[in-house]
């Protein structure tokens, strides 16, 4: 690779690529956002979902409301940072989720109402921390050397129960509890690591942990946890174009009310990513997911659209820049 190219591939795959979000379990992270770039970069990511379906898409546990008809717009929007944890990369994010929803929908008490909501939600932190594959990239040499190979990291994630909350009704922006995730991402190479050929097999398994919400239309609302795999197969199509095919598993997560129980989930989706390198610092994906077996009543349903762009810099790589500009 010329020093050039391989300086412009360094940049881009550093402040566009390398970036990643904590986001609902509803909304699935794209492929690739796990990949690796320098330490010290930071970015700007911005999320748009359009979601419908028999659950709330802001609340993780998915507690499904049979017969419901729920629509979203959600936003989402952070800033994450990479570091190095001692010999290993790191990355610390914080995201902020807003938007509106309305549904008609069957209360706790049996009655039917429209519901509707707006705001901001519960804003979440993530740490994550690579325990298996390279080791943390300090300077452009590592970068460009850089392969994931075989790679695991330990994720975790707490979101802040402070968001738009209104205990007259179920459906809201903010949970009124606390909730977070520990999950163990997975990048595994599938053959040579060349830009407009690189192929990957990637997996999220995940654990949802939740509090209990205590003033649920004035009662108490309880989650066992909730298990989901995200998985991708990404492959590129040219330097700057690459696409994903995605699938989902959910398993548990059942919740009761003052003690009466409904049912677990189990419930599968797929979807479809493209991914677009706008330039050296910004990076744009559009993605569709959507549930499968769910003609049951009482499984969960759901279909979204997400749009994401990450917008990354680096004071290395944007020195550089300045010192070619000079010249």
């Amino acid at each position: 690779m010329k020093p050039m190219a391989g300086f412009r591939w360094v940049a881009a795959t550093t402040l566009a690529l390398g970036t990643l979000m904590a986001t609902q379990a509803s909304a699935q992270v794209p492929g690739r956002f796990y990949w690796k770039g320098l330490t010290d970069a930071n970015a700007a990511p911005l999320i748009f979902n359009s979601i419908s379906g028999n659950t709330n898409p802001f609340d993780p546990g998915h507690t499904v409301t049979p017969g419901a008809k729920i629509d979203a717009t959600m936003a989402l929007m952070g800033y994450a940072r990479t570091f190095a944890l001692g010999e290993r990369s790191a990355m610390a994010a914080v995201l902020l989720p807003m938007g509106r929803l309305s549904g008609d929908l069957t209360t706790p008490t049996g009655k039917s109402a429209s519901q509707s909501a707006s705001g901001f939600g519960d804003p979440t932190l993530e740490l994550d921390v690579n325990i298996l594959g390279p080791k943390a990239q300090k300077n452009l040499v590592d970068a460009l050397r850089y392969e994931p190979g075989f790679s695991v990291d330990l994720l975790a994630d707490l979101a802040l129960p402070i968001g738009e909350y209104n205990s007259n009704q179920t459906l809201n922006i903010g949970q009124n509890r606390w909730y977070g995730r520990l999950g163990a991402p997975v990048v595994w190479q599938l053959g040579d690591w060349v830009p407009g050929r690189r192929t990957t097999l990637e997996f999220l398994p995940a654990a949802w942990m939740f509090g209990n919400n205590t003033n649920y239309v004035g009662q108490t609302l309880k989650t066992d946890p909730l298990f989901q795999l995200d998985s991708h197969l990404t492959r590129d199509f040219t330097e700057n174009f690459w696409a994903a095919i995605d699938a989902s598993w959910y398993n548990g997560g059942k919740s009761s009310i003052n003690g009466v129980e409904g049912k677990k989930l189990s419930n599968a989706g797929w979807g479809l990513t493209f991914g677009y390198k706008l330039n050296e610092n910004a990076s744009l994906t559009f993605g569709y997911k959507s549930t499968v077996n769910d003609s049951a009543p009482d499984a969960m349903r759901m279909d979204s659209f997400m749009i994401t762009l990450v917008f990354g810099w680096h004071p290395l790589i944007e020195g550089a820049r300045r010192l070619k500009g000079e010249n």
